[in-house]
């Protein structure tokens, strides 16, 4: 089934639903070092999902947690000279410890400490890249970054920068946007689900990357490789932002009421929903006919 499901839609969308169900089974801990807007957002977001959470971001214990979670993120959105030396630290930990680990490049290229930060921790080899297209064009050196945390490219402007990230750093990269874009330089899927109201609320994009972290360590030890994982990850969490955006009635709600409810939906998501709305195309990277993502058919 591995081959199928990394190059069909139908069988992507199985495995999806597989590494969900995985994720609730085993409970994954995942270690955070994440900016200090989100972090309440991110752990909520964790233990709704399934997994469990921990913010250990100081010198002298990350690397040791790093080798004993099950999987990593390193966001760099509010870089303090402790989290700079602790995200070192658990980047190091663990790769020593075969830990899956994410970066999420937060507001790189006009700002130079996170940026020279960012490519330092690149070189670790990150498992998954998770961030907007301006981000991932300034982790190549392209551009000069968007405004703040937003982007100011597009996803499809960045998958020649994502495609060149994946075969340097054998990292899987995924480039957030209103069509998600997963590669791993060989493989690409776009995922066109999701909703608006993700970019209204403080952390939307930044709670992903622990998602990615929980659905990557969840893989280990299955069929599924993290291709897979960053895919699973960015479908389940975009259908659960479709599910939470309109109330029991189908009116659109609100932000303030969608993050509620977007916390209620991670929870209560399941393969059923999942496989019915996803939006999938999945192709070799750089194929043109995987630009249009379209419901998927059940295998």
């Amino acid at each position: 089934m591995q081959t199928r499901a990394l190059t069909d839609p139908a069988h992507l969308t199985a495995a999806s639903v597989e590494l969900l169900d995985r994720v609730r089974s085993t409970t994954p801990l995942v270690h955070c070092i994440t900016n200090s807007v989100v972090t309440n957002f991110t752990a909520n977001v964790l233990l709704a999902l399934g997994a469990a959470p921990a913010m250990v971001d100081i010198t002298d214990e990350s690397g040791l947690f790093a080798g004993v979670a099950g999987g990593l993120l390193v966001n760099l959105g509010t870089p303090t000279p402790e989290q700079r030396a602790a995200a070192r630290e658990a980047v190091a930990g663990a790769n020593a410890a075969g830990t899956p680990w994410v970066l999420d490049p937060v507001a790189i290229g006009a700002l130079p400490v996170r940026t020279a930060l960012a490519h330092e921790l690149v070189a670790g080899r990150p498992t998954a890249i998770r961030g907007n297209a301006s981000e991932v064009l300034a982790l190549t050196g392209a551009g000069a970054g968007g405004r703040g945390v937003d982007a100011a490219d597009t996803t499809e402007a960045a998958a020649d920068a994502a495609t060149h990230l994946a075969a340097t750093f054998g990292s899987v990269v995924a480039v957030s946007g209103p069509v998600d874009l997963v590669t791993d330089g060989v493989r690409t899927a776009r995922l066109a689900n999701g909703d608006a109201l993700l970019t209204r609320v403080t952390g939307g994009g930044c709670a992903l990357g622990a998602v990615t972290a929980a659905f990557l360590a969840a893989a280990l030890g299955t069929e599924h490789d993290a291709f897979t994982a960053t895919a699973a990850a960015t479908l389940v969490y975009t259908v659960a932002a479709e599910l939470a955006a309109t109330d029991e009635t189908g009116r659109a709600v609100g932000p303030g009421t969608f993050a509620v409810r977007f916390l209620d939906a991670l929870a209560a998501v399941d393969g059923a929903r999942v496989t019915e709305r996803a939006r999938v195309a999945a192709g070799a990277a750089g194929d043109a006919d995987a630009t249009a993502p379209a419901a998927v058919v059940p295998a």
